[in-house]
């Protein structure tokens, strides 16, 4: 591993988190040209980010990816000039090509290796493309002129007719102030302009002030630039892309009559020799030299090492790699700051101890009987509110858009569909839903194993869905939003919906379930996530093992979440995924039963109620419902199905919790009285005892003690139900 304190490891990491940021912006561009709804715009934001890509592996030596990116941004590049036109084929193609360029990147950032073979046959696909419009573009130029290619080298006399004839550029350039507060530096894009051939430079500097007018901040400076060479207009704005929007950029061709002079371009000046002695100055032209450029293959990269170079000056590198106006570009120079997860972490860290404190204090206060309007009740109630204040703010910097998740999950559906021949599309839908990054980064397997098990189980084959009236290509459907303060992701599919009677009978034969089971759809549904359970004929590449939908259910609970199946036969199946927005700290209802202290998520509360002996009415010998408004709802004894205690003989006057369940359902639960509501830090319990049948984690209260957070849709989802004493019954329903 590289130290820490190496200014290159870190640029090269900021090179590595740029790239992950440039992937998704060419995803999002190739979506929208799958969709057909792409304009230039769109096609430039893909190639220029393609481009970025090449430039910044190039000053670090990455010669694969350099290579595969070439190729890619050379078809891009007759995408967005209008020589190419890419039809459905050609568009999946692109997307293979943002894979395999997501797995170079991966893999010069973590030195693993790639597949040679499916690169190889990706890139003679793209240099088909590029050769079949090379070959058209050279046949337009050459047939006018009726001229040949000779191999022969001209003499003296046609090398200045030659000369004399080549095309050229009339270039004004002039810096924005904002192009020296991104980092740029104009000398790399002039050393890069001279890549293309002859250039003649005037500097202009009659607007140059005196010293004492002189600002920090205002540019003087500007380039009137002659450029003499055969590339074409689209190379020559190329050099100046890392700039656009940074400067006024006027690019004029013209026809040469004479040959320009090249002369070389100044080195960099070293401004801290400028009081050195004589001895010292002599060496200046050696240490004036700019940076090398990292094993580049390519002496372009030298001008493509700015954004890099901005990483230095704590910049974020997009603000200076992709700036689309003046506007956006001092928007994007203000946008971010990149900061170690582990400190973010750390201060999420000590907000929960804050939080710890604050109650501490409040019961220190309460303890003390102060009266409610004294300076200290007064302080505290705003330190409360501060606190609250400050821990909203860190959740917010830890919060991220599923984007980046949902984006990974379309190269899921891409492999797995190709896979087993079917075609499959993936809509998206609340991409810019902010989740903990926690568990973002934790959802990516549980998502990977649906989206899989939705393309090979959920969806029917073409002849099948063409046989029903749909039509041949697949939809399936990714979607997150928040409900009741939670997070909830959905995977939904338009096939055929779980055969039920499939599901049952292989759980039989499995002896999973007794023979004589007679279970509800929701249950027979829930079949689906028991261990070892599998309705596939045969193993294939992506099912069959029955290994996935349990390991989905436990990742979740891992995750203080919850999944749930809805599907109706002949139109598909839905799998919501019910998350916490975070994993630190959470708003709950302190309550007590049989003598122990424990904490109810608030999110999951509908309301409390007092119970009355009219409300409760007997089902059955050991359970009860009560009626709220005209609906009966199952009662549930939490001391009981906690085992902290038996049934009582009377639950008149005792409080309840109406707990809302994501299908709608409802179900009461019986606590002894209620302390408070307020915010409690989450302490995992998982990797120490593993998942504990209703129970989410703990936490710590501000008298010291350990309280239990519960997960009240697990309970009441597994609760017995058992409300009655033995041999006693309450009135039956009337």
């Amino acid at each position: 591993m590289s130290d820490s304190n190496d200014p290159m490891a870190e640029i090269r990491a900021s090179f590595f988190i740029e790239c992950e940021e440039l992937l998704e912006a060419a995803q999002e561009g190739l979506q929208s040209m799958e969709d057909g709804s792409a304009d230039p715009d769109t096609i430039n934001s893909v190639f220029r980010a393609v481009h970025s890509i090449k430039g910044g592996a190039g000053a670090f030596g990455l010669d694969d990816l350099v290579k595969f990116a070439h190729s890619f941004e050379t078809v891009l590049d007759e995408v967005r000039s209008g020589n190419y036109h890419p039809d459905h084929d050609a568009i999946l193609l692109f997307f293979s090509c943002g894979d395999i360029l997501s797995d170079l990147v991966r893999a010069a950032r973590d030195e693993t290796p790639v597949d040679e073979e499916a690169i190889s046959r990706t890139l003679a696909a793209l240099q088909a493309i590029a050769g079949e419009e090379e070959e058209e573009i050279s046949a337009e130029e050459f047939q006018p002129t009726g001229l040949s290619i000779s191999l022969d080298l001209p003499d003296l006399d046609e090398e200045e007719s030659a000369t004399s004839a080549r095309p050229g550029y009339r270039i004004v350039f002039k810096p924005d102030e904002k192009l020296y507060a991104l980092g740029n530096e104009p000398l790399y894009v002039l050393r890069a302009l001279g890549q293309l051939g002859d250039v003649a430079t005037t500097l202009h500097h009659d607007d140059v002030p005196d010293l004492d007018e002189l600002g920090t901040k205002a540019t003087h400076l500007w380039w009137e630039l002659t450029l003499q060479s055969e590339a074409n207009r689209p190379e020559v704005e190329e050099v100046f892309e890392f700039v656009e929007g940074l400067c006024e950029l006027e690019i004029s061709e013209v026809t040469l009559e004479d040959g320009v002079a090249a002369g070389d371009l100044p080195p960099m000046p070293d401004f801290s020799a400028l009081n050195a002695d004589d001895d010292t100055a002599e060496e200046t032209p050696a240490q004036a030299a700019p940076p090398p450029s990292f094993n580049a293959g390519d002496e372009k990269a030298e001008a493509q090492d700015a954004p890099a170079a901005s990483a230095e000056r704590n910049v974020p590198v997009k603000a200076a790699a992709k700036p689309a106006s003046a506007a956006s570009a001092n928007a994007a120079a203000n946008a971010t700051v990149r900061v170690d997860l582990e400190r973010i972490d750390r201060l999420v860290n000590l907000v929960g101890e804050l939080v710890i404190n604050q109650a501490m204090l409040s019961q220190s206060v309460t303890e003390a009987g102060l009266p409610p309007n004294s300076p200290v009740v007064n302080g505290l109630e705003e330190f409360m509110q501060l606190t609250r204040d400050i821990q909203d703010s860190v959740m917010m910097i830890r919060a991220q858009p599923v984007k980046s998740l949902f984006q990974r999950m379309s190269r899921i559906v891409r492999e797995s569909s190709a896979a087993i021949g079917k075609t499959v599309r993936l809509k998206t839908d609340g991409e810019t839903t902010e989740v903990d990054k926690t568990v973002i980064e934790r959802l990516a397997d549980p998502l990977t194993h649906m989206i899989r098990n939705a393309v090979d189980h959920g969806l029917e084959k073409t002849e099948t869905r063409l046989a029903s009236g749909k039509p041949p290509e697949g939809l399936v459907t990714l979607s997150a939003g928040h409900r009741s303060g939670r997070v909830v992701i959905e995977v939904s599919d338009d096939g055929g919906g779980i055969n039920r009677e499939k599901v049952l009978s292989v759980a039989i034969k499995k002896g999973l379930v007794p023979e004589d089971s007679s279970l509800t759809d929701s249950e027979i549904d829930n079949l689906l996530f028991l261990p070892g359970f599998s309705t596939a004929s045969e193993v294939s590449s992506l099912s069959g093992r029955g290994v996935g939908m349990d390991v989905v259910k436990s990742s979740i609970q891992g995750l203080g979440g919850r999944i749930a199946i809805n599907s109706e036969q002949g139109k598909g199946t839905t799998f919501s995924i019910s998350l916490p927005l975070t994993l630190a700290v959470l708003d709950g209802m302190v309550v007590h039963v049989a003598n122990e202290t424990l904490v109810v998520p608030l999110n999951a509360i509908v309301e409390t109620l007092t119970l009355t002996e009219g409300d409760i009415r007997a089902l059955g010998p050991e359970t009860n419902v009560v009626q709220i408004r005209g609906e009966f709802v199952p009662l549930l004894d939490l001391g009981t199905e906690l085992g902290y205690r038996e049934p009582l003989e009377n639950y008149c006057g005792g409080i309840i919790l109406l707990i809302a369940h994501e299908d709608g359902s409802r179900a009461a639960l019986v606590v002894d009285s209620i302390h408070d509501q307020r915010q409690v830090v989450i302490k995992g319990l998982q990797d120490s005892y593993g998942h504990v049948p209703g129970v989410a984690a703990a936490t710590i209260l501000g008298d010291g003690q350990i309280a239990l957070i519960l997960d009240p849709i697990d309970i009441t989802a597994n609760a017995s139900g058992r409300t009655c004493p033995k041999n006693t019954s309450l009135l039956e329903v009337g």
